[in-house]
């Protein structure tokens, strides 16, 4: 894995991360430019999009597989992981596709499949409606289309308060969120490992990577809306993926499949909101046969 930076919109300095090897030319005398549109050329490009608090490393088991046949960069978006995080910068859909449009171009990566995880996934049907010469395949994971509304909003705000910032250790992370944490039914190791991958330790103890009031910024630029519309201007073909325990539910997510110009549907048993991560082995099953189809061109 390697890490490219990128210049997002407004000029936010991004994170991208090229999993797989370098591509494989004479780098004595080549710009990165270079470097990057030569190896661009070689494999078709893939960019992974994590959900809200997710970082780019939550991809590495699903962009190590894929590397084998794509060139697959993972991007930590505005606000996540080592991407820039200002704090008077646009947290807004419009910033957030405007990143992922600049990333495309940037990394020569387009026309490219785009698989993003939950805000991830809307930020890409976004852009693959705005942008259909960029996006020529789309993966949607457990990401809805309806408004969610206010209360959801409010209570996303009560759970961050709840947090018990500082942790004292990662194994405490592990625990609270893998098991303590109100909103867990059920022992989830799978959840408490996702949560200590965006811990990092300060002089008090293990803190989130990100800014809570960031990601309620960013949040709120979605929830009171629909995405129906932008998911009729999809014209690519779009995978929907849903955890049989996740949070987009089965009728939505068909409905999504009808309205989509190009859909179709897969789902993953024994798998919550973080599918890729709570089954990474049946995710790959649920998404490489449309990949397949897709072809490398």
């Amino acid at each position: 894995m390697r890490r490219i930076d990128v210049t997002g919109a407004g000029g936010v300095r991004l994170a991208a991360w090229e999993f797989g090897d370098p591509p494989k030319t004479d780098r004595t005398h080549r710009t990165q430019d270079e470097h990057l549109a030569s190896g661009a050329s070689d494999l078709p490009g893939v960019l992974l999009l994590h959900g809200l608090m997710g970082r780019a490393s939550h991809w590495a088991p699903t962009a190590r597989w894929l590397s084998a046949r794509h060139r697959a960069v993972a991007l930590d978006q505005r606000g996540h992981g080592r991407s820039d995080k200002p704090p008077r910068a646009a947290y807004t859909r419009e910033a957030y596709v405007g990143d992922v449009e600049a990333a495309l171009e940037q990394l020569g990566l387009g026309p490219a499949v785009l698989v993003g995880h939950a805000m991830g996934a809307l930020t890409a049907w976004q852009l693959a409606a705005k942008r259909p010469d960029l996006v020529r395949g789309l993966i949607i994971c457990d990401m809805r289309a309806s408004a969610l509304g206010a209360a959801s909003q409010h209570t996303w705000t009560e759970w961050f308060r709840a947090w018990p910032v500082p942790f004292a250790t990662l194994a405490d992370v592990r625990k609270w969120f893998g098991e303590d944490d109100p909103w867990v039914e059920r022992p989830n190791p799978a959840r408490g490992a996702f949560y200590a991958e965006v811990m990092a330790e300060s002089p008090d103890g293990w803190r989130p990577v990100f800014e809570p009031e960031q990601m309620l910024r960013s949040r709120e630029t979605w929830v009171y809306d629909a995405h129906w519309e932008e998911l009729a201007q999809v014209r690519c073909p779009t995978l929907v993926v849903r955890g049989l325990d996740g949070e987009l539910g089965r009728a939505e997510a068909q409905e999504m499949v009808r309205v989509l110009p190009d859909g179709q549907y897969a789902e993953v048993a024994d798998a919550g909101h973080l599918v890729h991560y709570d089954q990474p082995e049946a995710w790959r099953a649920a998404i490489e046969p449309f990949l397949n189809a897709l072809g490398d061109a």
